[in-house]
């Protein structure tokens, strides 16, 4: 709880003197923490905005993508369509990179084209329709959306980490590091003042004992 103190701290001064050091830096600690806390809050946030008009231009991709792959089976039958899906190619490849993002970590990640011959589409333009050939155009879009909202997610998910693992920092400052410091610090001060008094009245009994005995010295 907070209102413990340190355990095993001794109520000397030199003690004193290393836990006001201690506080001080914790206490510039929890500054910094919280200024870093809002700062990942705030680009979160911002993250969030992003991702919104991105799950929407996706939505309407996949919507417009599906529209023209039900007028493409209409159009050359299902087999025929399904027959290019098996000869079409990898095309593309995710290069993945990171960045650093106010201390945190998050992936880069952009759809990369593999140039070479054996990536070129493998149907006949002939024995399709325009609506397919829309159609795939429409699913290499898509797929370049999908990288975007992954990476904007994945940062979003890292952000998101990042400020519960800072506010459990700030929190175990701000209300079990701080507060034992500061109890340690009073009842560190409480023993020395304590003892201050006692050394004072015990000089001032010693001082009574002697002008006693001076006194007796001097009637004898």
């Amino acid at each position: 709880m907070s209102s413990e103190i340190i355990p095993g701290a001794k109520p000397t001064r030199m003690e004193l003197l290393a836990l006001e050091r201690r506080k001080t830096l914790a206490e510039r600690g929890y500054d910094l923490l919280r200024e870093k806390q809002e700062a990942l809050i705030m680009t979160f946030f911002s993250f969030i905005h992003e991702l919104q008009p991105i799950r929407e231009r996706l939505e309407r991709l996949l919507s417009s993508t599906y529209k023209d792959f039900a007028l493409s089976q209409i159009f050359l039958g299902a087999r025929k369509v399904g027959e290019v899906a098996l000869n079409m190619p990898e095309k593309f490849g995710v290069d993945v990179k990171t960045r650093n993002v106010i201390g945190v970590t998050v992936p880069l990640l952009r759809l990369v084209e593999l140039k070479s011959e054996e990536h070129r589409h493998r149907y006949s333009l002939l024995e399709t329709s325009s609506k397919l050939d829309e159609c795939i155009s429409k699913v290499e879009e898509s797929l370049r959306v999908i990288v975007s909202m992954a990476e904007v997610e994945s940062a979003i998910r890292r952000l998101a980490e990042a400020i519960m693992s800072t506010k459990r920092r700030v929190n175990a400052l701000e209300y079990i590091i701080i507060p034992r410091l500061v109890n340690t610090i009073k009842y560190i001060e409480m023993h020395l003042e304590e003892r201050e008094r006692e050394d004072f009245f015990r000089l001032k009994m010693i001082k009574r004992i002697h002008e006693r005995r001076a006194a007796e010295a001097t009637a004898a």
